[in-house]
């Protein structure tokens, strides 16, 4: 289990790493595109799609199985030990597709971050303005209802008559 959670935690920053170094740079995908396919139908020279960079979900997981498919072939041939189990291949799987779609959550958040960098301090001061006239909203509401309070018990009542009286007026004392 241990070696299990340390591959999967190894595999999430491989998935970054990979992630990062398609993003700057897809020669080797454009490479195997030049091989595949003819000259109409290969990628245009600015395009970026890679591997794993800017592609759906089961393309991504294709690559990235064959990749690990390939890696642990080569493995079983080197290291006669079988330490490449179902569960190992699994958790580098699903630990790189992770990484991927972390890395691209941090790099578009950085972006947007980048971009709106200045104007960030405006909306962080719009937002205190906001929060103040708020509060005081609030403190004149609660000064409005303690007046309201204080004349309401400050009103001298009128001389009403007892029940006594009343009843002696109807006649029935």
């Amino acid at each position: 289990m241990t070696l299990e959670l340390i591959v999967f935690i190894a595999s999430i920053l491989f998935g970054a790493l990979i992630y990062w170094r398609e993003s700057h740079g897809n020669g080797l995908y454009r490479f195997f595109n030049k091989l595949m396919y003819s000259k109409a139908l290969q990628m245009k020279p600015t395009d970026k799609t890679g591997f794993v960079y800017q592609q759906k979900f089961i393309i991504r997981l294709v690559f990235i199985g064959f990749l690990f498919l390939i890696g642990i072939v080569i493995t079983r041939f080197l290291i006669p030990i079988d330490i490449a189990t179902i569960s190992i291949f699994a958790s580098m799987i699903l630990g790189t597709l992770i990484g991927t779609y972390l890395a691209g959550f941090i790099f578009k958040s950085s972006k947007v971050i980048e971009e709106k960098s200045d104007s960030l301090g405006d909306i962080m001061e719009d937002a205190v303005e906001k929060g103040k006239d708020f509060i005081e909203d609030l403190k004149t509401k609660d000064a409005n209802v303690v007046e309201e309070n204080e004349a309401t018990k400050e009103a001298p009542k009128t001389q009403e008559k007892s029940a006594r009286e009343r009843l002696k007026d109807k006649g029935l004392l």
